[in-house]
């Protein structure tokens, strides 16, 4: 329906151009005829509109990606809002927009966490690179600390990663599945686990 409603829009933005066209005696086939060149111009200048409206319509007559789905397209996590013409829309956990142009969402490696039978919970956090931490203890100490929550948590499915590494600081990501994917769940395990503070019980 997105898809459609889009191509709509398009095709009406035409029909009125090709009014206004025929209201001021323009005859639209000799008008494009004799503004070849600066259509070519015109052309050059709007590729990349052109390849983000292309991408666009794919993504919205595709079934891979859903508004409301919850995706990560490079270092970006959030779920979908929208899907425009020229741009992903995404709101992350902080509540912010985040704008993926749609040839971007097409080139990159995205995961899609909705198309799982498991929802994913993900917290990325920095460590100082002088400090002697071990990331495998770390990781074995966050991992007993969802145990406790075996209701809605598999703790089986835990697992530490470094992403990046900055001149001071390592990105570190630390997530599990959980066997829902409702929000309040999410933000109920996100409170109680946070990586660096005491467990919130309760």
């Amino acid at each position: 329906m997105l898809g459609i409603d889009r191509i709509a829009g398009i095709l009406t933005s035409f029909a009125l151009l090709i009014c206004l066209m025929l209201v001021f005696g323009i005859k639209p086939l000799e008008f494009l005829t004799s503004i070849t060149i600066v259509a070519a111009a015109i052309a050059l200048l709007t590729k990349d509109y052109i390849t983000n409206i292309v991408n666009g319509l794919i993504m919205m007559f595709s079934d891979q990606l859903e508004i409301g789905d919850k995706i990560q397209i490079g270092r970006h996590i959030g779920f979908i809002r929208d899907i425009t013409l020229i741009n992903l829309v995404l709101k992350n956990d902080a509540g912010e927009i985040i704008l993926i142009p749609n040839t971007l969402a097409l080139t990159q490696d995205v995961v899609n966490f909705s198309k799982n039978n498991t929802h994913q919970v993900i917290f990325d956090f920095e460590i100082s690179s002088k400090n002697e931490i071990h990331l495998d203890a770390l990781e074995e100490t966050l991992t007993e600390r969802i145990k406790k929550y075996p209701d809605i948590v598999f703790a089986e499915g835990a697992q530490l990663n470094v992403i990046e590494r900055k001149a001071e600081t390592f990105l570190v990501r630390f997530q599990f599945p959980i066997k829902t994917g409702e929000k309040p769940t999410e933000i109920l395990v996100k409170k109680r686990n946070q990586p660096g503070f005491d467990s919130m019980e309760p």
